[in-house]
């Protein structure tokens, strides 16, 4: 009899952990996709209000840092968690499995004002080297120009640095901020700058340009054709529960909702209702 109470109450227990756990959602990483996580975690707390859930917006290798370390249920991440970030995890007991939950253009601004239109890749890597200096040298007016870049814990700069740099150094001049609303910042006030940013911050206060002759939007982004095209992910520690709170909003983006948010912060939903 006392050792049938006792499982009763291990039981109890170990539902009341699972229960309280399932009450608690924790998210951090890239501030790319963290418009996306903000808006699922406003829907997640109307439709559950007794849910504690919290997103930080801290950067794609934070992000992987604080999964990896338990700190998180869910990182952001603009970019695919490198193999050393495996490393560690599987250190951790931690095994990262990814969810695709969009698509994203990395697009090349410029101030509204500047005459430029297209770039090449060449270009825009001679740029960042700091081989061109001036927008006269582009066709543009007489004016220096300001690269800037985000800095190198961004997801955001990996891509670019992976793609457009093709992994060479970047010139001391370069100025580096922490964030995507930053970079449009200093772009959108200084006629000579040019940065580089998600498809959900390019409005009408910086100006895309053509990169190799292709324009950044919907179609060419989901279909691979522009050339800085990635995908935007979610990682878990395995693959959740199904039913649980972090399967719910890891799989949120398949819902139409889901896919109406994720359109509406500018990014490309995967699924077409």
């Amino acid at each position: 009899m006392r050792k049938t109470r006792l499982l009763t109450i291990i039981s109890l227990l170990l539902t009341a952990a699972l229960f309280a756990a399932d009450k608690q959602l924790h998210i951090d990483g890239s501030t790319t996709v963290g418009p996306i996580g903000d808006a699922f975690a406003e829907v997640f707390k109307h439709l559950e209000p007794e849910l504690d859930i919290t997103v930080k917006k801290t950067g794609s290798g934070d992000g992987a840092a604080a999964l990896v370390d338990g700190r998180c249920d869910v990182a952001m991440m603009s970019r695919f968690m490198k193999v050393e970030e495996f490393a560690q995890a599987v250190e951790n007991s931690v095994m990262p499995v990814a969810h695709v939950v969009a698509m994203d253009g990395v697009c090349i601004v410029v101030h509204p004002s500047n005459p430029v239109s297209e770039l090449t890749l060449a270009q825009i890597r001679a740029i960042y080297k700091g081989e061109i200096k001036n927008w006269k040298e582009l066709g543009g007016v007489d004016a220096q120009i300001v690269p800037v870049s985000r800095d190198t814990s961004s997801g955001t700069y990996e891509t670019f640095h992976g793609i457009v740099m093709k992994k060479e150094k970047m010139a001391d001049m370069v100025e580096y901020v922490n964030s995507n609303p930053q970079a449009h910042s200093r772009v959108k006030s200084t006629v000579g700058a040019i940065a580089y940013v998600g498809l959900g911050f390019v409005d009408s206060n910086v100006k895309s340009v053509s990169v190799n002759g292709i324009k950044p939007n919907r179609k060419t982004i989901a279909s691979g054709v522009y050339p800085v095209s990635r995908p935007l992910y979610l990682f878990t520690d395995g693959y959740p529960e199904l039913g649980s709170v972090t399967h719910r909003f890891c799989t949120f983006y398949l819902t139409e909702e889901g896919q109406e948010i994720i359109e509406t912060k500018g990014f490309v939903p995967l699924t077409d209702y």
